[in-house]
Formats: C-alpha cells, structure tokens, sequence
C-alpha cells in the first residue's frame, strides 16, 4: 500500500524522537566509559564525551594487578550464583500454590506475605538473628535474609495463574503428582518469568553489599562491591600490591569512579542479550492478569 504524506511525517518524527531516547540513555554509560580510559588531565578539564581523550588503563591495571580483588570478585559470582537459585526455587515454591484458588487460606497467606513489604524487625533485630543463628562471616547471612522478593514472588504468582488450568487437569487424569506436574509442565511452560526473576535476583545479588558490610568481619569474603566501595573512599593506598605510585594514585583518583561502575556492569551486559527475549513477555504475562 501507498504512504501516506501524514504516514511519512509521522515515521520521520517518531525515528528523530526514538534516536534522541537512545542517545539520552546511552550517552551517560558511554561516557562512563569513555572516562575509565581517559587520562586524568583530560578528565579534570571536562574534555572527555564519548570517546577516550589520552587513553589511560593505569587505574585497570592497579585494581586488576590486586589478588584481593579477583578474591572478592570470585565471592561476588558464588553469592550471586547460589543466591539466586536459592531465590528462584523458593519464590516458586510459594507463588505456584498461592496460584491455586482451591488452596485453603490463599488470601490470609497473600495477605501475609504482602504485609511484610511495609513492615520488618529493623536493623537490630535483623543482625541480632543472623549472629544468633550462627551465620555471621558466612555466605549464608548473604543469600538467606533477601532470599525472596515478595514483589517479585507476587509476579510469579499472577503468571502461574494465566497457565491453562486444563493443562494441569490432564496431567493429573495421566497419574501425574503436584511436583511432577509443575516439574515438567508448569515450569517449561514459565521460561519467560523464570529468566526474568534470574535477571532481578542475580542484579540485586551481584549489586548487594550492605548486608557482607553489616556481617563480614574477614576481607576475603567481601564482595567485590566493597572493594570497589572501598577504592572510591579513598582506600587506593591499602592495595595489596603495594607498589602504587603517587603519580598512579593521581590518576587512579580521577577516573577510579567510572572504572568501578565498568566492572560492576560488565558482567550483567553480558548476560541480558542471552535471556532479554524472555524479558518483555515475563514481565508484562506476570504483571498483568487476562
């Protein structure tokens, strides 16, 4: 079919306004970049927008050429990992029963996991519990406290209630139990809001550091954000290499903010390709109850 004259006008507009919303976003992180490898006389005098002014990797090679960074890095990848899928399978186990009008209580339990959105013990309490139990200086006072996301949980919820329910029926006529039933039925069928929680749970765990702050006593189990915290606050000095010079540490504190926001994102850009196709349809099938 012919355009329209108002059909072109509008797709020139509307590639202009597009255009300008991903130069808007993009320009920051691109920038950020641009300066983690620019020189600091170039950052100091504001010459660096998108591309690197005296391309610099002294502040890379200072962190990367540090032991305990690769060990907080590694700690960061382990609490991730086994964060998430501790995540992941009990925000299941919740949210698939809490799917089921037949269950006894659904609203009470709803109910209860909503309340406690708006409402926790406090700091106190909370760091009380976790040396109570003996969790202290263990991953585990990193990946149980935050295990599940009610808002999360409830997005799970509203997506196990769009699934057919005659797919279930016709699984149990077949012989087939509850788990068996959500093992390879319900679960194939939920990739879209699976990879979706993984993406919010591994982003919160990979970002996390106040909880290893609060409970971690030893260096070597920090996380890698609070050596990275820990660069930003002035504590390039304490690298363990020891062989700093003042004029890498002039450097190092130029530019030691964009360098750290590059390794922290990195890893989570190489990620969302591989699982954003579920993203859009996870989100807008568990947001939104048809």
């Amino acid at each position: 079919m012919k355009e329209s004259a108002q059909y072109k006008v509008f797709k020139v507009f509307n590639v202009i306004i597009l255009l300008l919303i991903v130069y808007v976003t993009l320009y920051p992180f691109v920038n950020i970049v641009a300066q983690s490898f620019s020189s600091e006389a170039n950052i100091n005098a504001g010459n660096v927008t998108l591309l690197p002014k005296g391309f610099n990797v002294e502040t890379y090679e200072v962190v990367m050429s540090d032991s305990m960074f690769w060990i907080n890095y590694k700690n960061t990848v382990l609490y991730t990992v086994v964060g998430t899928i501790i995540s992941l399978v009990l925000s299941t186990m919740i949210a698939y029963p809490l799917s089921k009008k037949r269950l006894k209580g659904r609203r009470f339990w709803t109910m209860f996991a909503v309340f406690t959105m708006f409402f926790s013990g406090g700091l106190i309490p909370n760091y009380v519990l976790i040396q109570k139990l003996g969790f202290g200086n263990t991953i585990w006072a990193i990946v149980i406290p935050t295990a599940i996301s009610v808002f999360n949980m409830l997005i799970m919820k509203t997506f196990f209630e769009n699934i057919p329910e005659e797919l279930e029926e016709a699984a149990i006529v077949d012989g087939s139990s509850t788990y068996n039933t959500l093992i390879k039925i319900v679960l194939p069928l939920s990739k879209p809001i699976l990879a979706t929680m993984m993406l919010f749970y591994a982003v919160t765990h990979w970002n996390s550091w106040f909880p290893a702050f609060l409970y971690f006593s030893d260096k070597e189990l920090f996380p890698v954000s609070i050596y990275l915290r820990n660069l930003i606050k002035g504590a390039e000095g304490t690298l363990s290499s020891g062989a700093t010079s003042a004029d890498n540490l002039t450097q190092i504190s130029s530019n030691i903010k964009s360098v750290t926001m590059v390794l922290t994102v990195l890893p989570i850009l190489c990620i969302y390709p591989y699982i954003q196709k579920y993203f859009v349809s996870g989100v807008m099938l568990g947001s939104v109850k048809g």
